[in-house]
């Protein structure tokens, strides 16, 4: 597919507050390998091949296993996943799906809280809207996929 339009080009300003809001879930405190996850999980979701291509490379560099990246469309039948990121991963899910059910059940939430205080729910929250708002603008404008390369990744 041939990309549509460089939304980064198009509109710096909208490209500048998704980057702002980046940059909040990044000093969140949350993990870097957990963020890697949930967004890489949300993309499966959305298919957003531009994002899946860059938080799978994200996360390679940082250490994450093939076969974790490999189940995590199946985390539920892995047990190679924390329980908190379990919880992440059920959050993540409830989030980016929540057109179809209109609701998060109470239990997704209540497995949420035993891993996750206050502000730290609200910043994973945080984290898969970004990454939801990433998808819709690659999807969208077809941004051209499999160039990414991690910066984060070994130069050799």
């Amino acid at each position: 597919m041939q990309q549509r339009l460089d939304y980064r080009t198009a509109s710096p300003e909208a490209f500048k507050a998704m980057l702002h809001c980046e940059q909040q879930v990044h000093k969140s405190g949350l993990e870097e390998s957990l963020l890697e996850l949930v967004k890489s999980r949300a993309s499966q979701i959305n298919g957003c091949a531009w994002c899946l291509d860059m938080h799978s490379k994200d996360a390679r560099a940082r250490g994450e296993t093939e076969q974790r990246l490999y189940l995590l469309p199946v985390w539920r039948d892995a047990p190679c996943y924390s329980a908190r990121e379990r919880a992440a991963l059920a959050w993540t899910e409830a989030l980016t799906r929540l057109s179809d059910a209109h609701d998060v059940p109470d239990a997704v939430y209540a497995q949420a809280r035993e891993h996750f205080d206050e502000k730290a729910l609200v910043d994973l929250t945080l984290a898969i809207i970004a990454i939801n708002g990433w998808n819709r603008l690659n999807v969208a404008f077809r941004t051209t996929v499999g160039d990414y390369v991690s910066p984060h990744a070994t130069r050799r």
